[in-house]
This record gives C-alpha cells, sequence and structure tokens, in this order.
C-alpha cells in the first residue's frame, strides 16, 4: 500500500516508516521543514512538505498525491511536558490536525486513517487494579485541568473513525526512541522522580510494529491499546535507563514539590495509576510485545 506518515521523522515515525518499507509499502512523509526532506529520502521515504496545521497549505501540497492510508503520528512533543500548557500545540494537532489530515486523505483517496492516541485517555486518576479495555469509557472530562487534553484525545479518535476504515492506537508511554536526547539530561541528573503509580509502558519499536499490523490487520472503526505486559512507575523506568546509560540514579523529590514545579507531569507520573488489557491487539492484530516489559527494553540500551 502506499502509506502517508504525518510525523515521519518523529520518535515513532522513524522506526514505523522503516517498518512500513520492510513490509513493501511505499512510504510518503509529511513535514513542514523542508530541510528534512534529504533525511527523509536517505530513508527511502518521499517527502511532502507542509504544515499539517495549514488546511489549505496542505490539501496544495498532496495535490496530485495517490495513496492508500494516512497514518496521524504527529504531536508537538519534543519532551516531556511539565506544565499543562505544554500541552496546547498537542492537543491542537488532535483536534485541528486530525480534522486537516482527514480532508487530506479524501484528496489523495485514503480510505484507511489510523491516529496516534495515547492510554491516558482512560483518565488521569487512581483506576486501583482494574484492568481497563478498550470497552471502558474513553476520554471523559474529570472536572480538573487535564480536561482539554481528555478532550483532544477523544476528539482525534472519534474524527479518525469517521473515515471508512479509521482505527486509533491508544500507546503506552514511550521509551526508547529519544535515548540521544534523554542521556545527557539523566547524566547530569535533570530528570527528577517521585514515588508515584504505576503506568503502561510501550517501547518504540513495539509501537511500530503494532502501528504495522494495525494497518495490515486492524478492523474498522476499532481504539487498541498497545503496551507491554509490566506496568511500572515512572520512578522504576527512568532509574533502569540511568543504569543503562551509565548515569547516576535519578534525584527523587517529594510529591508535593514535583505537584509543583511540573503540575501536568504530576497528573501521570503520581497521580496515574492505570493498566489496561492487550488481547485486543493480541488476538486481532497478532501482535505482541519483542520487549514485555521495560526491563527488556532497556537491557538492550548500552553506555555509549
Amino acid at each position: 500500500m502506499r502509506v502517508l506518515v504525518a510525523g515521519a521523522s518523529g520518535v515513532i515515525g522513524v522506526p514505523l516508516t522503516r517498518r512500513l518499507r520492510e513490509h513493501g509499502h511505499e512510504v510518503y512523509g509529511l513535514t513542514r521543514d523542508p530541510g528534512r526532506a534529504r533525511t527523509l529520502a536517505d530513508r527511502g521515504v518521499r517527502a511532502v512538505v507542509a504544515d499539517a496545521m495549514d488546511r489549505d497549505g496542505l490539501l496544495r501540497a498532496v495535490d496530485g498525491l495517490a495513496a492508500d492510508v494516512v497514518i496521524h503520528e504527529l504531536t508537538a512533543l519534543t519532551r516531556t511536558p511539565t506544565r499543562h500548557s505544554g500541552v496546547t500545540q498537542t492537543n491542537r494537532l488532535r483536534t485541528e490536525g486530525t480534522a486537516n489530515l482527514l480532508a487530506a486523505a479524501e484528496v489523495i483517496g485514503a480510505g484507511r486513517f489510523l491516529t496516534q492516541s495515547i492510554v491516558l485517555g482512560y483518565g488521569y486518576r487512581d483506576h486501583g487494579d482494574r484492568v481497563r479495555t478498550e470497552a471502558d469509557p474513553f476520554g471523559e472530562p474529570q472536572g480538573t485541568k487535564v480536561d482539554p487534553h481528555l478532550s483532544a484525545i477523544r476528539a482525534t479518535e472519534q474524527q479518525a473513525f469517521t473515515a471508512p476504515h479509521g482505527i486509533a492506537l491508544r500507546y503506552g508511554m514511550f521509551y526508547g526512541g529519544d535515548t540521544a536526547r534523554l542521556r545527557p539530561m539523566l547524566m547530569k541528573r535533570r530528570v527528577p522522580v517521585a514515588n508515584g503509580g504505576v503506568l503502561p509502558w510501550v517501547h518504540v519499536e513495539d509501537a511500530a510494529a503494532a502501528t504495522v499490523a494495525a494497518l495490515e490487520q486492524g478492523r474498522a472503526g476499532q481504539a487498541y491499546n498497545i503496551a507491554d505486559d509490566e506496568p511500572a512507575t515512572l520512578a522504576q523506568v527512568f532509574t533502569a535507563l540511568a543504569r543503562a546509560f551509565g548515569a547516576p540514579a535519578p534525584r527523587r523529590l517529594p510529591a508535593w514539590l514535583l505537584r509543583l514545579a511540573a503540575p501536568y507531569a504530576a497528573a501521570f507520573a503520581i497521580d496515574t495509576n492505570l493498566r489496561v488489557s492487550t488481547r485486543k491487539a493480541h488476538a486481532e492484530l497478532g501482535w505482541r510485545p519483542a520487549y514485555p516489559s521495560y526491563r527488556e527494553g532497556v537491557a538492550t540500551l548500552t553506555h555509549g
């Protein structure tokens, strides 16, 4: 199939485009930076230069292009946001950006549309021991500062399902894809952690593999939880990453201080306790994580 990937240069976009090509798909990569066209070409990806937030410019850029699939992997997150305002642009990409990409999909004849979602849509709160499935309520307001984020997560899914063959991928928290940026920060102990609840995680390579599986085998109008088999705290994952990089253990902050300094990060790192079922992805997509937990995934990283 011919696949247009929005976010082809991102943390998941890089392994995703590689895996798509390995599966024999022809890949186009949407980028707003003309300077990245050469980098994409070196990876065997044809660049489409446009800003997904500029609807008219995007539609002009794809005019004359024909493709079967659009995959929406756009965020504005170059690093983990600390404050709620740091998610504002990503929220817009999930609302306005999704609408623009759906319009582009119609222009290029792409009946399949896959969107990046996230397990945090089940709610930034303590879910106790209950394991959430795709049948549970998703994106419902909580009456707190996370409501705009929940609304945007819900919006990208609901819009995707309007496509003839729309699918949402509810990824766990990513790790393993930003080591060049993360390693020096961990070496300098600039990634503090605090005690908190557990979260679903997924290595970016596993997330990319699941996305290809969803493209090829996913059912229209469905959402899939994509996570490994072992939920873990932020402190556990980043302590393991520091060890893999030969860095000192991250500093631990009291919960009250992290809430004060980084209220958005605290909303998921401290206040959220969440487990999700991935049985649906296993059964319908034939996907299982190559790294069943962060322990195996982190072990592949080196000090270098």
